[in-house]
């Protein structure tokens, strides 16, 4: 019996289809998934039950009673985390929890940008950000980085570019505390600056803060949003990289005028509560304690995949160390097409995001790799490292361990 045939039925402009899902490479560098020996399961489990037995009785109710921007023990252990590391002046009515940080990009998308707009970003960028402008049929102009983040002259020269073609951009998107995916850490000299710009040209900040809580220090600039006087910036974060990504449970900070629109197209009955619970049961008791041991988890395997980069690839990977986080930013030899290596690294059972996913312009991230260290254990690091370096070796002649020399260290 032929099964129902819907392709003539699907509307134009949809994304491709999915790949039916096949598990996990055994050696995978992909995604945002953290450190699995991180996520503190005892602690959750007494959480749990602590708040249902307290509170569980308000499952009953959409939103649990607290309102449609989420439960309000959470906005309130946000609004004095946000003040205490962030230097944010707000509260818990100034936030709204989200299903993860990449609802809160679409609220905001879908309450400021039309097809045709302009926004600015960071060139190297998050994927997750950049699929979704190009399906809003948005133009994404990219702004060189360096070590310090976003680099102020192309932004300048950018927004005067555009003012002199008549266009206003929507907003200028940066990931300013740890960089996606180059690990960067934007100086509060730098936020002043951009903040400057930003007035003199009329364009809000979209400050993407989700990777803030995982220095490497433990110390962070003050927020953009914190420095910011008018109400012009947008601030989101996330419980993904910092507790468990899984929970799904993001924040957005927003000025009302902009809040109010984005309650009107949250139009899902409400973020996960029971996700909600848990964390404010869970972050208010031990938040502070937990990440800097997830920190030093972290950063152990970013000096891990560093040494095995090294020992394998020699100076034919170049690469600087990040001041935090969980990615890091490979640049391989020229004739290396991250696309091609990609499909054949994961033959042989090795994922790893291609550069020119994580890029405005794929031509200068054409042989870099975006690699997520958090996930796999030390020995699968080495194991995969190696095993990316021989996939080189055969598909792109990249020399066997090129004559070494000392990369940029923590």
């Amino acid at each position: 019996m032929a099964l129902f045939d819907f392709s003539p039925l699907l509307p134009a402009g949809l994304p491709a289809p999915a790949a039916r899902w096949n598990g996990l490479a055994k050696y995978s560098f992909v995604g945002g998934n953290n450190d699995p020996d991180g996520v503190p399961v005892e602690d959750f489990r007494a959480a749990a039950d602590a708040v249902l037995v307290r509170e569980g009785r308000g499952l009953a109710t959409y939103g649990l009673g607290h309102g449609p921007q989420g439960y309000r023990p959470l906005r309130a252990f946000l609004a004095e985390k946000l003040r205490r590391d962030a230097a944010i002046s707000c509260s818990a009515d100034d936030i709204m929890m989200v299903s993860g940080s990449l609802q809160a990009l679409d609220l905001i998308n879908q309450a400021l940008l039309a097809r045709g707009d302009t926004v600015i970003v960071e060139r190297d960028n998050y994927q997750g950000t950049l699929t979704r402008l190009a399906r809003l049929g948005v133009e994404a102009v990219g702004i060189p980085l360096d070590q310090h983040g976003m680099r102020m002259d192309a932004l300048a020269a950018a927004l005067a570019g555009l003012k002199a073609r008549s266009i206003r951009p929507k907003y200028i998107y940066t990931i300013p505390t740890v960089q996606n995916p180059t690990g960067t850490v934007m100086p509060e000299s730098r936020r002043l600056e951009l903040l400057r710009l930003s007035e003199q040209h009329g364009v809000p900040i979209f400050e993407d803060d989700c990777y803030a809580d995982l220095t490497w220090d433990g110390q962070r600039p003050r927020a953009i949003h914190a420095l910011a006087e008018h109400g012009s910036v947008i601030h989101i974060g996330s419980f993904s990289k910092s507790v468990a990504p899984a929970l799904r449970v993001g924040f957005v900070v927003a000025p009302w005028q902009l809040m109010s629109i984005m309650l009107a197209l949250k139009t899902d009955a409400g973020s996960g509560a029971l996700e909600q619970m848990l964390l404010a049961e869970y972050c208010t008791a031990h938040f502070d304690s937990h990440v800097p041991e997830l920190v030093r988890g972290l950063r152990a395997k970013l000096e891990t995949l560093m040494d095995a980069l090294n020992a394998e690839f020699g100076t034919a990977a170049e690469f600087a160390a990040p001041h935090g986080g969980i990615f890091l930013w490979v640049k391989l030899p020229d004739q290396v097409d991250a696309m091609r290596l990609a499909q054949a690294a994961l033959k042989a059972g090795v994922a790893i995001n291609p550069g020119p996913e994580w890029s405005t312009d794929p031509v200068h991230a054409g042989s870099r790799l975006r690699l997520c260290f958090a996930s796999p254990s030390h020995q699968e690091i080495r194991d995969g490292v190696a095993i990316l370096a021989e996939v080189c070796r055969q598909e792109f002649g990249v020399p066997i361990r090129s004559a070494n020399m000392d990369k940029t260290r923590l």
